[in-house]
């Protein structure tokens, strides 16, 4: 299941230094412990609560004791060259699975290294900084430009803070904290030391049990059981064999002197973590709370760590528990890109389970847009639905931007639900929260696009997606439309060049034209770029947001060159509905080379633009005649015909 490196030779004694001076690798292997070795199929099916006290059980007992050390699972092989590195820290426990349910997803974009503490180890907490220090300068002089990522839960997050205050600039630390124990001097556990040091041992060892079942991970683990729906019979098994495993792991922490020594390292963390230590970091910070910890007061702490931080953002996960990796709902590599703190492989497709939960949260728009969807068939016939998409790639969407980009939710949900597409964004980093520094708001209302696997608008990444036969949508009027004047809803703002033609071509990919309509029913604009451009206050704000933005079109004309980024002034309109019409798919297999000639590409891109205008006439004309384009009668029609899920018609369809 692992390997185990020897420990660092500071913390061996030091008759044992030599020994292992020379031979000490993180990568190295320490006998003794037999690895499980299951199919990747299995691992990724199998994996549960009882797997991790199974597994965590075999950790704590198969283990030589002796210092603390780290080890990476065999089942974590990063699908990217020089991926980032991930160190995990380990919660009150020390055992190093706690990352067990998250391993696979992980170590597809992370090298993993976790840190295991054995239950008789006694190393203080400074010497655990050192050793975690140790680490991250070998790995930084290793791998200069290589960024260090810092994942640590409960005490392990307490620890992350203390290395990073610690931490030189010259290290690119990213830290992932959840549920920091920094507020154990106002937790109710703080209270309980000096009983646990009154009361008879044969009490004191009946403590971890307590604080498990606080956790809620026994009950939901037994829930989980319950609600697979198996016989009677089967279930009573299987939850006769969860309450085992859960004991069996806990009987491995049930000793006195080990829970009053992981107590007093809990106070020693939260100490050495105080505001003077905290203050220091410069790090990049993502708190991840729950909102259901019995343990520790971590709603108000997670808004004094963002206060004192100054590169932090908070995310609440409202029906976890303490022990939040343990939650397999959670998927953390889409929370980690979601808050835009990972970059070296954004072209990693996001997971189904991500995929999922994006559009069931998005549910909404169908009651407030009720999205028309219309495709064109080979034989040029406009239907209803998206049967008229191509389902292999490479595919690349072209259209209309509206603004601020309203069209792109229930267009990318429909695709996911009507055809199982997930449709790639190139979208402008400003719209994945990527700034020169930190110093803007966030712009949480786009992280849906960073879940769904959006990634900056560069060639680089077209390139690669369309090489990865994936379906891609490009916007060429790009912040131009998004952020449009007054007086020009629907109108293209394209550049003169070709700048995609060529690159689909390259991969035989095929184009489909579209129109987006319906910006203009939900919203007015009446406070645009030229009317906050004469106001100081405003135009100070502007140019602070765009120097902050990231450039684009540098060698662009001016018309299409980088604009500068503001906020327009929307007022809201009684819903109306949104249309999509999507062209008749435009081939490039074959024409790699003649598409290369300037006037044949040239030729191209303008059969494209005109049907993207075609697209946005025939929907403008067209909506007219639906009588369900208000959301009052859709509403009465819903309210007729099974409620709001039922399929709500449009205008006739030729």
């Amino acid at each position: 299941m692992f390997t185990l490196p020897p420990p660092p030779p500071y913390l061996l004694p030091a008759a044992n230094r030599a020994s292992f001076t020379a031979t000490f690798s993180p990568r190295n292997s320490v006998t003794g412990l037999k690895p499980h070795r299951v199919s990747k199929h299995q691992r990724i099916q199998a994996l549960a609560l009882q797997d991790y006290f199974q597994q965590s059980k075999y950790l704590l007992t198969k283990s030589d004791g002796g210092p603390p050390r780290w080890f990476s699972p065999l089942e974590c092989a990063s699908c990217f060259d020089n991926s980032p590195l991930l160190l995990t820290l380990p919660g009150i426990d020390g055992n190093g699975h706690a990352l067990l349910m998250h391993y696979q997803r992980l170590g597809q974009i992370f090298d993993i290294w976790c840190l295991h503490i054995p239950t008789t180890d006694r190393t203080p907490f400074t010497d655990l900084v050192k050793l975690v220090e140790t680490t991250i300068r070998s790995e930084s002089h290793r791998f200069p430009n290589r960024p260090i990522y810092i994942m640590g839960e409960s005490m392990g997050a307490c620890l992350a803070l203390a290395v990073a205050a610690r931490s030189t600039p010259d290290i690119n630390l990213v830290l992932v904290l959840a549920n920091p124990a920094t507020s154990f001097g106002k937790s109710q556990l703080q209270a309980l030391v000096p009983v646990l040091k009154a009361i008879p041992d044969q009490l004191c060892v009946s403590f971890p049990y307590l604080l498990s079942i606080m956790t809620g991970v026994p009950s939901r683990m037994m829930k989980a059981t319950v609600e697979k729906g198996l016989p009677f019979q089967q279930t009573a098994i299987d939850l006769s064999e969860d309450v085992a495993a859960w004991l069996s792991y806990m009987s491995g922490l049930a000793d006195v002197e080990t829970i009053l020594w992981k107590l007093k390292m809990v106070e020693s963390a939260c100490e050495y973590s105080s505001n003077s230590h905290i203050r220091n970091v410069s790090a990049q910070t993502l708190v991840l709370l729950s909102g259901k910890d019995q343990l520790f007061p971590n709603l108000v702490e997670g808004q004094r760590l963002c206060r004192i931080l100054p590169k932090c953002q908070m995310r609440i996960f409202n029906d976890c528990g303490h022990v939040m990796f343990l939650d397999e709902d959670i998927d953390l590599v889409a929370v980690i890109k979601e808050a835009g703190y990972y970059h070296h492989a954004e072209l990693l497709p996001p997971s189904p389970l991500a995929i999922r939960k994006c559009v069931d949260s998005l549910r909404w728009t169908d009651v407030a847009a009720s999205p028309v969807l219309l495709s064109t068939l080979e034989t040029g016939k406009i239907v209803r639905g998206l049967d008229g998409i191509p389902a292999e790639g490479p595919v690349l969407f072209v259209g209309h931007h509206n603004i601020l980009g309203f069209e792109m939710i229930p267009m990318l949900r429909h695709f996911i639900i009507e055809r199982n597409i997930n449709v790639r964004t190139l979208a402008h980093p400003i719209a994945l929260n990527m700034f020169k520094q930190v110093k803007v708001p966030e712009l949480a209302r786009y992280n849906f696009l960073r879940i769904m696997g959006a990634v900056p608008v560069t060639a680089s990444n077209m390139y690669q997606l369309l090489s990865m036969k994936s379906h891609v949508l490009l916007y060429p009027g790009g912040v131009r439309e998004g952020l449009r004047r007054k007086g020009e809803e629907y109108k293209l703002f394209w550049p003169k060049e070709p700048e995609f033609i060529r690159l689909a071509a390259t991969f035989g990919a095929k184009i489909v034209p579209f129109g987006a309509v319906g910006e203009d029913d939900f919203t007015q604009l009446v406070f645009d770029y030229d009317d906050q451009m004469k106001i100081p206050f405003l135009k100070a704000y502007i140019d602070m947001l765009t120097n902050q933005s990231i450039n684009l079109r540098t060698d662009a004309e001016a018309e299409f060159a980088n604009q500068d980024m503001h906020v327009p002034g929307l007022l809201a309109k009684v819903p109306g509905r949104y249309y999509f019409l999507f062209g008749k798919p435009i081939e490039t297999q074959g024409m790699k080379h003649e598409l290369r000639k300037r006037d044949k590409a040239e030729e191209a891109y303008s059969q494209v633009k005109c049907e993207v205008e075609k697209c946005l006439a025939y929907l403008l004309k067209r909506r007219q005649e639906d009588p369900y384009r208000n959301i009052i009668t859709r509403l009465m029609y819903q309210a007729t015909h099974g409620g709001l899920d039922s399929h709500v018609p449009t205008f006739h369809i030729d």
